[in-house]
């Protein structure tokens, strides 16, 4: 059981560490001090979920069916690239507004703001299918590979990881905070945030026509 909680914890770390396009919201929402501590935590039971019905064996079952993963890619690179245009637009805008701007206009917009992070975090959670590939697929079908008595320590594992992984992102990054009250900082942060969002988009799409042809 231990050697399964550990290898989980390896593994899920390895899978979720790579920068994409939920780490980079995270990370922004940190470093806006903009609601990230329930932005980490949506992120993180969203995951634990998905890593859960992976290791039962939805992950074979998502994998073997092209067409769903094939629709899924698509669905996924448009709300990146909607996500990642608002993000460039806001990088190129001239009226940018640097971080004190931002935090104040969140304040000012109290609940809708919240309810606006509430819903990109569920968002960039269930509408991205790399999340999918790197919970269900990949962590659930290692897991579901062990005995099942020890199949619950490599979910307890895979679990931990993400935990640890998405609380420290968020709170980390308002360590750097500082570093993001000029708006040529912001506007920084933001071309970040497309560029992530654009890759990730592009990468999907790839995958899209190369599984369709």
């Amino acid at each position: 059981m231990t050697a399964a909680y550990f290898t989980g914890l390896l593994a899920g770390l390895g899978l979720i560490i790579a920068i994409g396009a939920q780490n980079a919201f995270v990370i922004r929402q940190g470093l806006l001090r903009q609601h990230v501590f329930v932005v980490a935590t949506i992120c993180f039971v969203c995951d634990a979920v998905l890593i859960a019905l992976g290791v039962a064996g939805l992950g074979a079952l998502i994998a073997a069916s092209r067409w769903l993963t094939t629709a899924a890619a698509w669905g996924g690179a448009v709300f990146l690239v909607a996500f990642g245009l608002r993000a460039a637009w806001n990088a190129l805008r001239r009226d940018h507004k640097g971080f004190a701007e931002a935090e104040a206009e969140a304040a000012a917009k109290g609940g809708q703001g919240r309810r606006v992070a509430i819903a990109a975090a569920l968002a960039f959670s269930l509408l991205n299918p790399h999340v999918y590939l790197d919970t269900v697929v990949l962590l659930g079908g290692i897991g579901a590979q062990y005995p099942a008595d020890t199949r619950l320590g490599f979910l307890a594992g895979g679990v931990t990881g993400s935990f640890v992984w998405f609380y420290a992102i968020g709170f980390g990054a308002m360590m750097f905070t500082p570093l993001f009250r000029k708006p040529i900082a912001t506007r920084l942060l933001d071309g970040f945030v497309a560029a992530v969002m654009f890759a990730v988009a592009g990468l999907l799409l790839t995958g899209a026509v190369g599984a369709g042809s």
